[in-house]
């Protein structure tokens, strides 16, 4: 199965981003069996494509992490990951926000017949322009907006494969 973009689930923690200036996305992939919030929160950040995230975070932000780490987020231990502190957790939700306060994580479950739906959504909050009052989402963003889709869908196949893989 394949991932697909889709509206924000209703209960989603993750609407309370959908702001005006503001970019909001949501990705989703089914897996046939149950799968717990906590099995994809792990498998999400310890996938070898998110290694490579956490390796660049830790050369240039100074924000290290390991898979230990990854599982005790998941299991609701800690509140904080590399470059991210938890902003909302509740069941099978997890919302996190980055160190700036710009990017925003989220990662959902829910039910899906037979299966499980797999979502993961991202948001990114405009800078408010100081000379203008006008909210941007600033260049750089602009420019990596179509890495950030396929980066977004690849993360999640991949959390995806590496669930399949532990069954």
């Amino acid at each position: 199965m394949a991932v697909e973009p889709c509206e924000i689930p209703e209960t989603a923690s993750l609407r309370r981003y959908r702001d005006p200036g503001a970019y909001v996305d949501c990705y989703v992939v089914e897996v046939a069996g149950s799968v717990s919030h906590a099995a994809f929160v792990e498998a999400f950040y310890t996938t070898w494509l998110f290694k490579v995230e956490r390796a660049i975070l830790t050369a240039f932000v100074s924000r290290p992490s390991t898979d230990l780490d990854a599982k005790q987020l998941a299991e609701g231990r800690v509140e904080t990951f590399a470059a991210w502190r938890v902003e909302d957790r509740m069941p099978g939700q997890l919302l996190l926000g980055d160190y700036t306060g710009r990017t925003k994580s989220w990662l959902m479950v829910a039910p899906a017949g037979d299966g499980t739906s797999l979502y993961f959504g991202s948001a990114v909050v405009p800078k408010v322009d100081s000379t203008t009052g006008e909210r941007k989402l600033g260049f750089v963003f602009g420019a990596l907006l179509g890495f950030h889709k396929l980066y977004s869908r690849l993360l999640l196949a991949s959390a995806r494969s590496r669930i399949l893989a532990s069954r």
